[in-house]
C-alpha cells in the first residue's frame, strides 16, 4: 500500500535541505524523481546521489517562478502522477520592516508557482486518474501557518522567521483545501505537510544557543531530522492515503500541541 513503485513524481526545490530527503525518501518507496532545480548541475548531483541507492531520477529543470518556464517543462513530459511543491526562498524579517516585495515574492513562489504548475500539468495528473491511480498534491507548508513565531528566541527581530513566510504558508494550506474539493470527485487528492524546528545544517552549526532554544519548545525535546519529513510525504503520495485528501500532516515534534 505504501509503494511507489511505478509511479513519477515531481519535487520542486528538490537539492534543498527537506528537499533532498523527500526525493531520496520518494525514490526507496519505488517512485522515480523528476529532481526540480534551476541549475541541472545541482539536479543532477541529486539525481546521481538517489542513483547510486539504487533509485530512478532525472533533473526537472525550471524557475517555479517563471510561468513560460513552468509551460515548457510540462509540454516536455507524458506522465507524471504527483507533485510535491516545496519550493521556498524569502528573507528574515518582522511586520515592521517587511516589505509589499517580500510580501508578494514569498507569495509568488509559495502559493502562484504552486497553482501554475498544477494547472500546467493537470492533464497528466488526470491521465493518471483515469488509468486507475489515485494522484496526489502534497504541499510543503509550515507549522508557521498556523501559529506565530515566538520572537523571543531569536536574537534580534532581522533575524526572526518573517510574517510573510507564515502567510505564505498558511495561504498555502488554503490553496490546498480548496484543491481537495474541486479536484475530489476527479480523483485528485491535495493534502499538506507542515514541518516545525528543522533548522538546517548551517544553522546548527553556526548557531547552536538558538537550536538549543527550539529545543526547550519542543514537547518532544529536540529538533527534527530531514529524512522525518520524508515518511508523510511518501503516506500521502501513496495508495495508503487514497482516501486521504484536504488534511494536514504536522510534523513538529508536538510544538503546536501546546
Amino acid at each position: 500500500m505504501f509503494s511507489l513503485e511505478n509511479k513519477i513524481f515531481l519535487v520542486t526545490g528538490a537539492t534543498g535541505y527537506l528537499g533532498r530527503e523527500i526525493s531520496k525518501g520518494i525514490a526507496a518507496a519505488g517512485g522515480k524523481v523528476l529532481v526540480n532545480a534551476r541549475t541541472l548541475e545541482k539536479a543532477e548531483s541529486l539525481c546521481n546521489e538517489i542513483e547510486s541507492l539504487g533509485g530512478i531520477a532525472s533533473p526537472a529543470i525550471f524557475d517555479v517562478c517563471d510561468s513560460t518556464s513552468i509551460k515548457e517543462w510540462a509540454s516536455q513530459q507524458s506522465e507524471i502522477d504527483g507533485i510535491v511543491n516545496n519550493a521556498y526562498a524569502g528573507e528574515a524579517g518582522t511586520i515592521e520592516s517587511a516589505t509589499a516585495a517580500q510580501f508578494l515574492n514569498a507569495y509568488s513562489i509559495a502559493v502562484i508557482a504552486a497553482n501554475e504548475l498544477f494547472q500546467s500539468v493537470l492533464p497528466l495528473l488526470r491521465k493518471s486518474a483515469k488509468s486507475g491511480n489515485c494522484p496526489s498534491v502534497v504541499n510543503i507548508s509550515s507549522m508557521y501557518g498556523f501559529v506565530s513565531p515566538d520572537l523571543s528566541i531569536y536574537e534580534s527581530k532581522s533575524v526572526a522567521n518573517p510574517p510573510f513566510y507564515g502567510a505564505a504558508k498558511a495561504a498555502l494550506h488554503q490553496w490546498s483545501k480548496y484543491g481537495a474539493v474541486e479536484f475530489g470527485c476527479e480523483g485528485i487528492r491535495f493534502n499538506t505537510v507542515s514541518p516545525g524546528p528543522f533548522p538546517n545544517t548551517k544553522v546548527q552549526q553556526d548557531n547552536p544557543e538558538f537550536v538549543s532554544k527550539l529545543i526547550a519548545k519542543s514537547p518532544m525535546n529536540r529538533i527534527g531530522k530531514p529524512d522525518e519529513i520524508s515518511g508523510p510525504t511518501v503516506f500521502l503520495l501513496s495508495p495508503a492515503a487514497s482516501y486521504v485528501t484536504g488534511s494536514n500532516i504536522a510534523v513538529n515534534g508536538g510544538w503546536t500541541a501546546i
